[in-house]
C-alpha cells in the first residue's frame, strides 16, 4: 500500500480516538480464560486485532465482529497450538502464552512477531513462568507445560508489559496467591487488570509495580469496554503541534498522557481541556527545542517518540531524544533527512534534531507502525508530494487512519 500526500494544506477540525490497540490485544488473549461468552465494546478495527481474532478461532473459539463490537464464545476451546502464521505476525500474540497455559495446562506456539524496532527478547516471560513451576522448552517453537498450581512471589528482572500480562493471566489458574513485584504499570496492564477483575479475578495493587493475584472463579460471561488509545491520541497532538493547526481530539485518556502534556508545554504547543477531550490551539509563536527521554509509564512513551521527533524538526534549536528501550527506533530519521531534516543518530539510543527545517516531499518508506504515522505527519508539513511506501504497516495500530486524516482536510490518496 502506498500513501500519496500533498503537503502544506490547511487542516483543522475534530478527530475521535479509537479503542486502545495494546489493551485490546491483551484483553482478547485473556478472553480465552472465560469458558463462555465475552462481549467487548470499542474494539479497534486494525489488522493486529483481526489477526488476534484468527488466533482465537484457531484455538476453537468463535468470533463475531461488527461496528467495533466483538462477541466471543470460547466455551469449546481445546486446541493448545494457535495458528503459527498469525502468531508470527503480531507481537501481542505472546499474551496467548499465559491464557492458553492457564486454560489448558499446556501451550505450543512460535515466537511472536511484530515490528522490527530492536531486540525484543521474552527471557523475562519464560524465567518468570519457570519460577512458578512451568516446564519451558525453548526449541524451534515454544513449548510450555504447567506442572504446579501453587503461587508464590516473583520479582521481574525487567518491568516488561507483556511479561506482566502473561503472569496475570497464568495466575488465574493457580490455587494460591501469586505476588508479582517490579511489574509494568502501562495503561494496557491496568486495562487487562480491569478486564480480569470484571471476569471475577481478585487482584490487588492496580496501577502499581506490585500486584497480587488471588485464586478466584472466572465468570462464564463478561462484558467490557476497551478504553481509548493513548498513543493514537498523542499522535494527533503531535500532528496538530507540527502543523500549528487547531484540532479537537475527542475521547482522550487524559490521565495516561500527562508526560506528553509536559513536553507540549516545553515545546510551546498551546492546548486546553474540555469535558470530551482536548483542543490543540492554533499557534502563532515559534516552537522550542527540548529533550525527550522515553521511559516506563508514566514517563514519555517510546511509541510516541517518532511522531514527536517529526514535530521537533519544526522547533528552534537542538533537541535530544533518548529512547533507552529499543535500539532500532531511529530509522525514520534517515527518511526525514531525505526530506530535508537535519538530524543525527548519535548511537542506538540517542539522536539529535536541529531545527527548524523546511521539509520537501520525497519518496520514503514506513518502517513500522509508529514511524509510519510519523512520516505521514512529515508529509503533511512538507512542500510538494510525499510518497510513503509500505503504508499498510500503519493500519496495524491505527483505525481508519486515512479517513480520519481526510476528515480534517489532509490531502491523502491511498494507492
Amino acid at each position: 500500500m502506498i500513501f500519496k500526500i500533498k503537503g502544506q494544506n490547511k487542516i483543522g477540525g475534530k478527530i475521535s480516538v479509537s479503542g486502545s490497540k495494546n489493551t485490546a490485544l491483551a484483553v482478547l488473549a485473556a478472553s480465552v480464560l472465560v469458558k463462555g461468552k465475552v462481549i467487548l465494546e470499542n474494539v479497534p478495527e486494525i489488522s493486529d486485532v483481526l489477526d488476534a481474532f484468527k488466533i482465537i478461532e484457531s484455538l476453537g473459539g468463535k468470533v463475531q465482529y461488527q461496528d467495533n463490537l466483538a462477541v466471543i464464545d470460547n466455551k469449546n476451546i481445546e486446541n493448545y497450538q494457535p495458528d503459527p502464521e498469525k502468531v508470527k505476525k503480531i507481537r501481542g500474540s505472546i499474551n496467548f502464552l499465559g491464557s492458553i497455559l492457564a486454560r489448558l495446562g499446556k501451550v505450543e506456539m512460535p515466537y511472536p512477531g511484530g515490528d522490527v524496532i530492536g531486540s525484543r527478547p521474552i527471557k523475562t516471560h519464560l524465567d518468570a513462568l519457570r519460577e512458578v513451576g512451568v516446564l519451558v522448552k525453548e526449541e524451534e517453537i515454544l513449548k510450555c507445560y504447567a506442572r504446579s498450581s501453587f503461587g508464590g512471589k516473583i520479582v521481574l528482572k525487567e518491568s516488561s508489559v507483556t511479561a506482566t500480562q502473561v503472569l496475570l493471566m497464568y495466575a488465574s489458574s493457580l490455587k494460591k496467591p501469586l505476588e508479582i513485584k517490579l511489574c509494568a504499570t502501562e495503561p494496557s496492564v491496568t486495562g487487562l487488570v480491569d478486564f480480569l477483575t470484571a471476569a471475577g479475578l481478585k487482584i490487588k495493587g492496580r496501577g502499581t509495580p506490585f500486584l497480587k493475584v488471588f485464586p478466584s472463579k472466572i465468570k462464564k460471561f463478561v462484558r467490557f469496554k476497551i478504553k481509548p488509545d493513548n498513543i493514537e491520541a498523542g499522535t494527533w497532538i503531535a500532528l496538530a503541534g507540527a502543523t500549528k493547526s487547531e484540532i479537537f481530539i475527542e475521547n482522550l485518556p487524559q490521565d495516561e498522557l500527562e508526560s506528553v502534556f509536559l513536553v507540549c508545554q516545553e515545546i510551546g504547543i498551546p492546548f486546553k481541556f474540555t469535558k470530551k477531550g482536548i483542543i490543540v490551539l492554533k499557534n502563532q509563536k515559534p516552537l522550542k527545542a527540548t529533550k525527550i527521554q522515553t521511559g516506563l509509564f508514566p514517563k514519555f512513551p517510546t511509541d510516541l517518540q517518532a511522531p514527536f521527533g517529526v514535530l521537533l524538526t519544526q522547533a528552534s534549536g537542538i533537541s535530544l531524544i533518548h529512547d533507552w528501550l529499543f535500539e532500532s527506533r531511529f530509522g525514520y530519521l534517515l527518511e526525514l533527512n531525505k526530506m530535508g531534516a537535519n538530524t543525527e543518530i548519535i548511537d542506538a539510543h540517542r539522536a539529535i534534531i536541529i531545527g527548524p527545517t523546511p521539509l520537501h516531499g520525497k519518496e520514503i518508506s514506513s518502517l513500522d507502525i509508529r514511524s509510519g504515522a510519523a512520516l505521514v505527519i512529515a508529509g503533511i508539513i512538507a512542500e510538494g508530494i510525499t510518497t510513503i511506501n509500505e503504508a499498510e504497516k500503519i493500519y496495524r495500530g491505527y483505525e481508519r487512519f486515512d479517513q480520519k486524516l481526510k476528515s480534517i482536510g489532509v490531502n491523502l490518496e491511498v494507492l
